[in-house]
């Protein structure tokens, strides 16, 4: 990469960075002024005056809390999704398909809530002193029945896919899995060119979903060495038993978070007037758990990832030995993504869940 490329990349990710912190920055005063004013009351008891039936009141909740929550973000939403990565190249998409994709993304994000948040509030009323670790259990359930179905329902919605029709690189990528003993259902395309022109790959599934999928942005401009190399890399975080350890993490993680507000909750109900976690106006302080525990734990998920995805880099440089197309490899990616190769040590410690690609360089030239 060129000097002015790591300068452009350096903008871009600066743009990213800062956008980043000030929606979150947003978010976080939202919930507290929604919470505050007493609005998030005056919507439950509204709502109270047609019906008293939890499976209307939970989904008729949502609705409006997050509809109004998505027009009050949209203009930094459209800002970082659509403005930004237009004006550096990375994306040819249209408005109507961007708005299209966001009312795809807004109904998946809406069913999912209401299937957490409905088996929240019915764990809560029948487990009066165990909630919290029923539902930390049910989270982490849901979460394994939802990695199984994203490449089944979830990802169609956004992309079309087929399976490979380049059959030397489709055996090479099987007899690699074989090699590696990972069992996949098949190696699929995207068509990712048709949003953005960054390049992507993915090892995605669980039991017999497993399956590769290759973007074409990155099918037709690498090598097969260098496409080798990076699904050498993603089936190394299945052969290290990668995911199952993050699950652990996770699971742990949430039992946690679900445990402070089984022991804290009372507390912060009374700073904003509330009376208890069963009022579905108590929702937004569940949210704000989430929000802050997220933001104060991120640093440490992105330690023990940038771990993990070492071990990853280590084991498919030693499967392959192909050590130049790995270099080759990510010095294309990082352009084609505008990556930045060497942020501020502040920076990859907040942000960054994969070492910094001149790091990643570094070591397998060291090897």
């Amino acid at each position: 990469m060129s000097e002015p490329e790591r300068q452009r990349a350096k903008r871009y990710s600066f743009f990213n960075y800062s956008l980043s912190i000030l929606e979150t920055a947003y978010l976080f005063s939202l919930i507290l002024i929604f919470l505050g004013s007493g609005l998030s009351k005056i919507i439950a008891l509204g709502l109270l005056k047609f019906t008293t039936a939890n499976y209307l009141i939970i989904p008729s909740y949502l609705l409006i809390v997050s509809l109004g929550y998505y027009f009050l973000n949209l203009p930094l939403n459209f800002y970082h999704s659509y403005v930004l990565e237009h004006s550096f190249s990375l994306s040819n998409q249209s408005v109507k398909d961007w708005v299209i994709d966001q009312i795809k993304a807004a109904a998946v994000s809406y069913i999912i809530a209401v299937i957490l948040i409905s088996a929240f509030y019915y764990i809560l009323k029948h487990f009066l002193h165990s909630w919290w670790l029923v539902i930390s259990l049910f989270w982490i359930f849901f979460n394994l029945v939802l990695a199984r179905l994203v490449p089944i329902i979830i990802i169609p919605l956004f992309f079309k896919y087929k399976k490979l029709t380049d059959d030397i690189l489709r055996e090479r990528i099987m007899n690699l899995a074989k090699k590696m003993k990972v069992r996949i259902l098949d190696c699929f395309e995207i068509d990712f060119s048709k949003k953005t022109l960054k390049g992507n790959a993915a090892f995605v599934g669980w039991g017999k979903t497993k399956r590769v999928i290759l973007a074409d942005t990155l099918k037709d401009k690498y090598t097969p060495d260098e496409i080798e190399v990076i699904l050498a890399h993603e089936f190394a975080h299945y052969r290290l038993r990668h995911l199952l350890k993050l699950i652990s993490i996770n699971s742990l993680l949430a039992i946690i978070i679900f445990y402070l507000i089984f022991k804290t909750s009372d507390y912060t109900l009374e700073l904003f007037g509330l009376s208890s976690l069963f009022d579905v106006a108590s929702l937004p302080v569940i949210f704000l758990y989430f929000l802050l525990f997220g933001i104060i734990m991120q640093p440490f998920g992105n330690y023990i990832s940038r771990i993990l995805e070492k071990n990853a880099d280590l084991m498919a440089l030693s499967i392959t030995g192909s050590k130049d197309a790995f270099i080759s490899m990510m010095e294309k990616l990082s352009s084609q993504n505008l990556a930045d190769r060497n942020p501020h040590p502040i920076i990859k410690f907040f942000f960054f869940d994969h070492p910094p690609v001149d790091e990643r360089i570094t070591m397998a030239r060291s090897l």
